[in-house]
């Protein structure tokens, strides 16, 4: 993992999880626009999205290059750390943490999928470090058995599953939704991925508020990349409420690049850079 400088790698490692407003909160259903206003998207917005598979492997490297300084996401299945912010564990390829619910979610899903397997011994542990930061019942073999996890596709796949349930899917939905475009539905994705979708004003729903008061999506009349700046707006204002993520690099040397390129398809070559470093999907 590449460190370009304490503060970035600090900055990085903090965006490896979902901010959520309580510990042990669950995440919330991102909350949908209507049929009707589903149904009045552009259908160009909806005919190509992020949920393209050739699509959805970019939004994967561009998350990546964020979140762990590589392109190569699926190296991420094995990565498991305590980063010292207060949420125990930070593992996997979207940041699933012991003190927010996520990996217990995720740890109950391979369990169901393949009983008795490496972690499934960690369950009750799981649920009583829930909310807290503690390692108890963990330690000192959580770490390497996760890894040993990492190796088996069912866990993978789990991992690629809880992924796409709790993030992807719904940010690609209210993306559709609001009559976004494949770049629109990636910054629902990235906000979502580094905020979660809690109650704090912090969250991805209420950074979608924040940028409603001062500019409509298509579904609602409003011209594309002028909600689009609006949404960035809001996010990297979001960004500066904590320390950790007060690093916009991944919106300013990236998100508002394509923007300014009218890149609203994320069509390669791609070119940006995050925390100073530079990065190419050709």
């Amino acid at each position: 993992m590449v460190h370009p400088s304490p503060d970035a790698a600090a900055a990085r490692n903090a965006s490896r999880r979902t901010v959520l407003a309580l510990f042990g909160a669950s995440l919330a259903a991102i909350p949908l626009l209507d049929a009707a206003n589903a149904a009045a998207a552009p259908t160009a917005a909806r005919a190509t999205g992020l949920d393209d598979p050739a699509k959805k492997e970019i939004a994967m490297k561009l998350v990546s290059s964020a979140e762990n300084s590589s392109l190569d996401w699926k190296a991420q299945y094995k990565y498991i750390e305590d980063i010292g912010d207060g949420r125990g564990y930070t593992a996997g390829i979207i940041g699933f943490c012991s003190g927010t619910g996520d990996m217990l979610d995720l740890v109950q899903l391979y369990a169901d999928r393949k009983p008795g397997n490496v972690l499934a011994r960690y369950l009750p542990a799981l649920r009583d470090v829930n909310g807290t930061d503690s390692h108890d019942g963990l330690d000192p073999n959580f770490p390497k058995d996760w890894r040993t996890a990492a190796q088996d596709t069912v866990f993978q796949q789990a991992q690629n599953d809880e992924r796409d349930r709790v993030y992807f899917n719904p940010a690609v939905q209210q993306g559709k939704a609001d009559g976004l475009g494949v770049l629109g539905q990636f910054t629902y994705y990235d906000a979502i991925v580094m905020h979660g979708d809690g109650d704090d004003a912090t969250s991805f729903r209420n950074i979608r508020k924040r940028a409603l008061r001062t500019a409509k999506p298509p579904a609602q009349g409003g011209a594309e990349v002028a909600y689009l700046n609006a949404f960035l707006d809001a996010r990297v204002w979001a960004m500066k409420q904590e320390e950790a993520h007060s690093d916009t690099t991944r919106v300013d040397t990236e998100q508002r690049v394509f923007l300014r390129n009218g890149n609203l398809n994320l069509n390669p070559p791609l070119d940006w850079k995050v925390y100073g470093d530079s990065y190419h999907i050709g």
